[in-house]
């Protein structure tokens, strides 16, 4: 008896990239929950196709140690005595 192979075929994706890539230049704000019921996926599958096509999104351009507030009455400043 021999273990014959079953023909390969490509698998079929519920999300189309090129239209995920045309839903991010027209909604480049949306959160992935907005897109999921878009395409009628769950998110983890948007959250899935992104990171596959390298799409990231940050929402604050600048790091947040630069932009934290100092404590009130505190100097940072070295003072000698």
């Amino acid at each position: 008896m021999a273990i014959e192979s079953k023909a390969s075929t490509t698998r079929q994706r519920k999300i189309d990239k090129s239209e995920l890539i045309k839903d991010v230049e027209q909604y480049p704000d949306a959160y992935q929950k907005e897109r999921a019921e878009r395409f009628g996926v769950s998110q983890k599958a948007i959250w899935q196709a992104l990171k596959k096509l390298g799409l990231t999104y940050k929402k604050n351009s600048t790091s947040s140690e630069s932009r934290r507030k100092r404590p009130a009455g505190i100097s940072t400043k070295k003072t000698t005595v």
